[in-house]
């Protein structure tokens, strides 16, 4: 039996980064697991949901602030390229940032499911991985599937080694760096 080897990407990171500059404005890439991707533009309820988090997250997280849809380099040694639908960065932290931001900052990433046949690999188990390898702390999922909060927590070797699932109307707790109790019951006016 032949032993399994590390799968080539279809391009350098450098490549991804140049067809996604000339990649029609209403056309957004990913680089994810070295493979192109196609991220799907939200929907009403999904920019609701992250303008509902970017509320809770000014109300009880003053100083940092929770950017949407912003390029982040994920994976080991930044070779993934993740649009994530919510990062949190201290005030002021990505000044001076080009369109892919380095993680270091960053002690959550958001990602919202869309309504696409390819959220569940991506969203569920590609990105949760790809953010785990750059070292952020917290990965929230919103799963409008399943009507679930999930936070994945203490990224090492590429996994986040906790995760803590809870439906849409129970309290979410965000352990440390961000510490923050979620009242999820407003995203039920948000199911499809």
């Amino acid at each position: 039996m032949t032993p399994r080897t590390e799968r080539q990407p279809q391009m350098s990171v450098e490549e991804f980064e140049q067809l996604e500059r000339h990649a029609p404005e209403t056309v957004r890439l990913e680089f994810i697991k070295g493979k192109v991707q196609v991220k799907p533009a939200p929907d009403g309820n999904h920019s609701e949901i992250v303008a509902w988090l970017q509320r809770v997250c000014m109300q009880h997280l003053p100083d940092l602030w929770l950017h949407a849809e912003r390029g982040l380099k994920t994976e080991s040694c930044g070779k993934g390229r993740a649009r994530a639908d919510g990062v949190l960065v201290p005030r002021g932290g990505l000044k001076g940032h080009g369109e892919w931001s380095d993680t270091g900052t960053a002690p959550m990433a958001v990602e919202v499911t869309s309504w696409d046949a390819d959220a569940a690999q991506r969203d569920r188990l590609d990105k949760p991985d790809g953010y785990a390898a750059a070292g952020i702390p917290v990965y929230v999922l919103i799963d409008r599937d399943d009507c679930t909060v999930t936070v994945f927590t203490h990224p090492e070797d590429g996994r986040y080694r906790q995760q803590v699932n809870a439906p849409f109307s129970a309290p979410v707790e965000i352990p440390g760096p961000v510490n923050i109790t979620l009242d999820t019951d407003p995203l039920k006016e948000f199911v499809d």
